[in-house]
């Protein structure tokens, strides 16, 4: 099962996968997909506050988020690891309960991280918003950070994060019943 629906302009089928027995998503991948990674890059762009450095959690929202650094003009960006790396000094880190994974993750960021964020306008970006629940991680890791967030995007919003008011997206995606019909 698929559904179809246009991103930024180009149509794409996303496959139905099975979250519980009465719930299932539309799956958005960019990974591999160049084009829309830009096209969403480009849309969400014109969308954007004032910033001064994003950030995102690793995995899916990398290829995003280093289009838009690229196509913004600027150098550098944070990404909350899925766990500490032998490089990091001073880790914060956060936990989070996501959708689209099996067990809790931890996001960390370490001092250069801290360093990018701190006293800045950070915007936050993901593939995908849905429950809030990665959102909650990486806002939790920015305010500890000392970043001051001014914005929150997603290309698209999930269910009944595309209801909430502080949330920027370009689509909103709708969760389906296991026959592949919207809930």
């Amino acid at each position: 099962m698929f559904y179809e629906m246009t991103i930024a302009g180009l149509k794409r089928q996303l496959p139905l996968c099975k979250v519980a027995d009465d719930l299932y998503i539309g799956a958005f991948i960019m990974f591999s997909d160049v084009e829309i990674t830009k096209a969403c890059a480009t849309e969400l762009l014109k969308k954007a506050p004032e910033f001064d450095i994003m950030i995102t959690a690793e995995s899916k929202g990398i290829p995003l988020l280093y289009e838009m650094a690229r196509q913004a003009g600027v150098n550098d960006y944070v990404v909350a690891r899925k766990g500490p790396k032998v490089y990091m000094d001073n880790i914060i880190t956060t936990e989070v309960d996501s959708i689209t994974t099996a067990h809790i993750q931890t996001l960390c960021i370490g001092q250069k991280e801290i360093d990018l964020m701190k006293g800045k306008r950070v915007l936050i970006v993901d593939d995908v918003i849905s429950t809030g629940e990665s959102l909650k991680s990486i806002e939790l890791l920015v305010n500890k950070a000392g970043g001051n967030i001014v914005g929150r995007m997603a290309v698209l919003a999930e269910g009944g994060a595309a209801d909430r008011d502080d949330i920027i997206f370009l689509e909103k995606l709708p969760v389906f019943n296991a026959d592949g019909t919207i809930k």
